[in-house]
């Protein structure tokens, strides 16, 4: 049917703005421009200063936060401008990726093209696009007060959120052009479905400390591997922080001591998932070579994540780190959806769990 290339290729199009958006916000970040912009406003807010007057008035503004005062005192109108527009870009493109997604879904609600009832998931995102552009802006006025520092935990549900709505999104667009995508109980009690549990539980923590290394900036703590300081387990991982449990997740050194090494885990989580599918008679190919993929994905992710800290955070090796982390998930959903497609439905074993008996 037309509709549906249609439909597949709206739903292909937000995928591709949204992964732009993770990958322009890491870049945001990365060159510590994400705090320039000091308000947000939705409507009048798409409009940058057009006058040297504006910007002159936006750059005192700034002048005021803590950024200024603590770090870029004695910037010039020249370098602001360059962090503004990188903010404005990235928060440009967020209500850019919201309008491509949320107009063309009501009019194909509208058109009966996507009967409502049958896409919940999608209505669902719509909303958490709008929760994300509030978690975006309560992120960046975390590092507005006294502390020129967006909060990790912040900036880690920034993140989540715009993989989730990647992933609802993606999950629909799968469902529409493979069919399938009903998980039952029964598909986590076979060894794949039990690895995949592993390795999809272990990824989540590796992403969720991948953004605790990005808000605190624990990146740069070492540029050595394997030794830290020179040492294996570095001597003050537990200092500094009231709390034994704080160090886990606010500590820049014990954090970035475990986003390294849990690597390695994930690492061996990815194996133990490649292993369990090859061993079936005949795996469905998709997901065979999904498993494959995904396994070379991760080692070459780990190798990234060495090189960016042996070359002490390097921008481009840092934006392809984090984007290859969200691509792995992305392919770590689809594999979940493919698993879920070869069932038969409720009470039956899946063609992959008969071939694994």
């Amino acid at each position: 049917m037309q509709s549906r290339k249609i439909i597949a290729l709206w739903l292909a199009l937000v995928l591709l703005t949204i992964f732009f958006q993770v990958i322009l916000g890491g870049y945001v970040r990365l060159t510590q421009s994400g705090l320039s912009m000091y308000d947000w406003h939705v409507v009048h807010g798409v409009i940058p200063p057009l006058t040297e007057e504006a910007w002159q008035e936006a750059f005192e503004n700034y002048k005021q936060t803590p950024e200024y005062i603590k770090i870029n005192v004695g910037m010039s109108l020249h370098e602001y401008k360059l962090i503004y527009l990188r903010e404005y870009n990235h928060r440009i493109l967020g209500r850019l990726s919201g309008l491509i997604f949320v107009v063309p879904l009501f009019l194909f609600i509208f058109l009966r093209w996507l009967p409502w009832r049958e896409n919940k998931i999608l209505l669902a995102a719509g909303l958490l696009y709008a929760a994300q552009g509030l978690m975006g802006w309560y992120m960046v006025q975390s590092g507005l007060v006294d502390n020129p520092h967006v909060s990790p935990y912040r900036l880690a549900a920034h993140f989540w959120l715009a993989l989730i709505i990647f992933i609802m999104i993606m999950w629909r667009m799968l469902s529409l052009q493979c069919g399938g995508g009903r998980i039952t109980p029964a598909l986590f009690k076979t060894s794949y479905g039990k690895n995949w549990l592993m390795f999809t539980a272990l990824l989540i923590v590796q992403i969720s400390w991948g953004a605790f290394m990005a808000g605190l900036k624990a990146g740069h703590v070492s540029n050595s591997w394997p030794l830290m300081f020179g040492y294996w387990i570095p001597p003050n991982m537990f200092s500094g922080f009231d709390g034994f449990w704080s160090h886990f997740v606010a500590n820049s050194v014990t954090v970035h001591f475990i986003h390294r090494w849990l690597a390695f885990l994930v690492l061996a989580a990815a194996i133990a998932l490649f292993r369990a599918m090859h061993r079936l008679s005949a795996p469905e190919i998709p997901i065979k070579r999904g498993t494959t993929v995904l396994l070379l994905l991760t080692a070459t992710q780990l190798t990234l994540g060495i090189l960016v800290i042996l070359f002490d955070v390097q921008l481009s090796l840092a934006l392809i780190h984090q984007g290859l982390g969200a691509w792995i998930f992305f392919m770590t959903i689809f594999l979940l959806h493919r698993m879920a497609a070869t069932q038969v439905g409720a009470g039956h074993a899946s063609p992959l769990e008969l071939k694994e008996k």
